[in-house]
């Protein structure tokens, strides 16, 4: 379920109690939250801790006036975003010049009607919505691009760290050897990355197309094994493969299925702790029978570790890439892009992924196409 979102607040600022308090009493019996000013001064005031969706304020006041209010509001960067309506009786095109090149974003004609009020209302705050949507994307956008960053600098330094002590240290074959295929395993792991992140800019844009074929699941699986074989060894970690007895061929799109395949294996042997074992699942639920096909899933991979496990409130939010940024942003672990990838590549094929604990202790990701 998603978030409900507060309801929008209004600064109101009139001299006029009694307008003041109409205005207040009809704005609040649609649902707003209202706060109140009895001049231009106590409204600059109340801006320092009252965050409005929406000003409306009257022109003629003792004082600070509206224009200059206005004028205030929008050249403060902390609120120059907030709509605001300026109240007025005056009538002349000098009234709404001046208020415009104060930076108003609407009027209202004293006596105000209340369905005016509703209409101009609804729409300045729609305004704010927007605004407030665009700058929330603009700056998961930007966390985003710092995060991809981030990922590729840790493989970007072994493979110049490496390289370097390469060029600089006399070393043995088998030294040597094993520098090489650390600079590989990590350029193999930043390219994987780089594809990660065309491909699901490809099939955010509708532009991926499947290449399927009958696929035979147990090779597929293995060779996924034998890629991560030696990283489980580096790290401790028993890396278990159940397949089962008798392989069967799936309608899949081998390439794209593989790396989904690869981003979860990797995933878990990542987050997984030394002297912990990992699991690779293959099972078919169906049976090959004649006849109709069988309703369910024709594959279903699951992947199992024993890591500190994703938090049950964030596990809706792990396949989409903006909330990765925000959980990442948060200290969230065991979450990147690869999961996104992942999502996508699943529901291309017309499965689903799903994620829950592996009691005692972990994550099990479970894959059903």
């Amino acid at each position: 379920m998603s978030e409900q979102r507060p309801a929008p607040t209004i600064l109101l600022i009139d001299d006029e109690p009694s307008l003041l308090a109409g205005l207040k009493f009809r704005l609040e019996a649609d649902g707003y939250r209202v706060a109140t000013a009895p001049d231009g001064e106590a409204a600059l005031a109340a801006l320092e801790n009252v965050s409005p969706d929406l000003i409306i304020s009257d022109i003629m006041m003792p004082g600070i006036d509206g224009f200059e209010v206005c004028q205030r509001v929008k050249g403060d960067a902390r609120w120059r975003h907030v709509p605001l309506i300026l109240l007025t009786a005056l009538d002349g095109r000098d009234v709404l010049v001046r208020g415009l090149d104060c930076g108003a974003d609407d009027f209202l004609r004293k006596p105000v009607e209340a369905l005016e009020l509703r209409a101009r209302v609804r729409s300045m705050l729609r305004i704010k919505t927007q605004f407030d949507e665009l700058e929330a994307a603009l700056r998961l956008r930007e966390d985003l691009a710092h995060m991809v960053v981030h990922d590729m600098r840790s493989p970007l330094t072994a493979i110049i760290g490496f390289s370097q002590l390469l060029q600089i240290r006399s070393l043995s074959a088998s030294e040597s050897l094993g520098y090489v295929d650390t600079i590989h395993r990590q350029a193999q792991r930043l390219n994987s990355f780089m594809n990660d992140l065309l491909m699901l800019a490809k099939m955010e844009q509708g532009q991926a197309i499947l290449s399927c074929s009958a696929v035979d699941i147990n090779p597929l699986v293995q060779q996924v094994e034998k890629n991560h074989s030696v990283i489980a060894q580096s790290r401790d970690i028993d890396l278990v493969v159940e397949l089962p007895e008798e392989s069967r061929e799936v309608s899949l799109d081998a390439n794209l299925f593989e790396r989904m395949v690869d981003n979860l294996l990797s995933n878990a042997l990542k987050y997984s702790p030394p002297k912990s074992t990992v699991i690779l699942r293959v099972e078919f639920p169906t049976s090959k029978t004649g006849g109709a096909q069988p309703a369910g899933p024709s594959v279903r991979i699951s992947v199992l570790d024993q890591g500190s496990g994703i938090p049950e409130e964030h596990r809706s939010r792990i396949f989409d890439k903006y909330e990765i940024v925000a959980m990442k942003r948060g200290g969230t672990p065991s979450v990147g892009l690869g999961l996104a990838f992942c999502k996508m590549v699943v529901e291309a094929h017309g499965g689903r992924i799903l994620v829950g604990a592996n009691e005692p202790t972990g994550t099990v990701f479970t894959v059903e196409i």
